[in-house]
């Protein structure tokens, strides 16, 4: 009687142990338990003989079977590196004692006994596998979201900030000489703020995880170019020229990425004009078609009371990303850019962008 209590005193503990973990439904505690059980069975395993308490040891086998695969799936790794080997081996070697034979004879049997361990551990890690995955994708997706939205205040909201602040400055030397000037000033600082402000609008929406992601608005693309550079030159006292022909238009606007992306640069490099050479007379933003796609230019002369930036932007060590993160995106689809000096302490930016269309043929109609 008494090997019949303690043959099934490991089964006891393991079936214990599953229907704790069902009813608290906490199975990421189980490995703890699961050790406990599976040293019982390897206890009693080495001091059991075949008698009445052997019948016990097959239902242990499949409850121990069980746990190993919860385990494997739920339980932290610092504590399943401990519980899964202990009760593969319970499970392994569960038989020795009921085979009449040798080294051998028990070794296969232990042998045949560990492939439905290690498939439990199979079934419980493959989930595990997969969960982790899918952390990881989210986490990607999240950092290139943060970065996304990162981009968008740095170019647009820099941008619009940098126009009111040479606003404010504009408008506080002129104040008092000629009213109506400053007037002027403060309707473009609120028509900035106002920019401004949409941007954070819409980088919050991005933000919305309930947001469907088509509903979103487009970003702002080659098109909308021609407006900002008239707010440009209306803001910064820089007669800014745009040369657009309608070809390179009709053409970015069946290619919506490249477009977008043209309109990002434009707007870096019209900040970095603002910024580095806010005196400049003239400046101009210049498409060119190319065999499968198009070359912007945008050149600026110097400031009439300080030379034009001597450091290349793409090296610059402050300021954010801006062109560095630009070049990447033009490097992206395919394409390069560049920025140096250009004639007298000018400076000019160069990209070259492929135009992939997405217009889809139409399908014939059947005669």
């Amino acid at each position: 009687m008494t090997s019949v209590i303690l043959g099934g005193l490991p089964a006891l503990a393991a079936a214990a142990t599953v229907a704790r973990a069902l009813i608290r439904r906490r199975p990421s505690g189980l490995a703890r338990p699961t050790a406990v059980c599976a040293l019982l069975s390897l206890t009693t395993t080495a001091t059991a003989t075949t008698g009445p308490g052997s019948f016990w040891k097959l239902p242990e086998a499949a409850l121990l079977l069980l746990l190993i695969a919860a385990v494997t799936r739920w339980s932290p790794v610092r504590e399943l590196r401990v519980a899964v080997p202990l009760a593969v081996l319970a499970v392994a070697v569960w038989p020795a004692p009921l085979i009449d034979g040798g080294f051998l004879e028990r070794t296969g049997a232990a042998a045949f006994w560990l492939l439905p361990a290690l498939g439990a551990a199979a079934i419980g890690a493959y989930p595990r596998r997969m969960d982790r995955r899918r952390r990881a994708a989210v986490g990607e997706a999240r950092r290139a979201q943060r970065l996304q939205l990162s981009r968008d205040l740095h170019d647009f909201v820099a941008h619009d900030v940098s126009g009111i602040v040479v606003q404010a400055q504009a408008a506080r030397f002129v104040a008092a000489a000629d009213p109506s000037q400053a007037v002027l000033a403060l309707e473009r600082i609120e028509k900035a703020g106002l920019n401004a402000l949409e941007t954070m609008d819409r980088t919050i929406r991005m933000l919305d995880e309930e947001e469907v992601p088509d509903a979103s608005p487009q970003p702002p693309g080659v098109p909308q170019l021609a407006a900002l550079v008239s707010d440009f030159t209306e803001s910064s006292g820089t007669t800014t020229r745009l040369l657009l022909p309608p070809d390179v238009l009709e053409s970015f606007t069946h290619a919506r990425e490249a477009s977008a992306v043209a309109y990002r640069i434009v707007v870096e490099a019209l900040t970095n004009v603002r910024r580095h050479a806010p005196r400049a007379p003239r400046a101009e933003v210049r498409f060119v078609p190319v065999p499968g796609g198009v070359e912007l230019h945008v050149t600026n002369e110097a400031s009439r009371t300080s030379p034009g930036p001597r450091s290349d932007p793409l090296r610059r060590g402050g300021g954010g990303r801006g062109l560095p993160a630009l070049a990447e995106r033009a490097e992206a689809l395919g394409g390069t850019l560049t920025a140096g000096p250009y004639e007298k302490d000018g400076w000019r930016l160069v990209v070259v962008l492929p135009l992939r269309t997405t217009r889809t043929t139409p399908a014939k109609e059947p005669k």
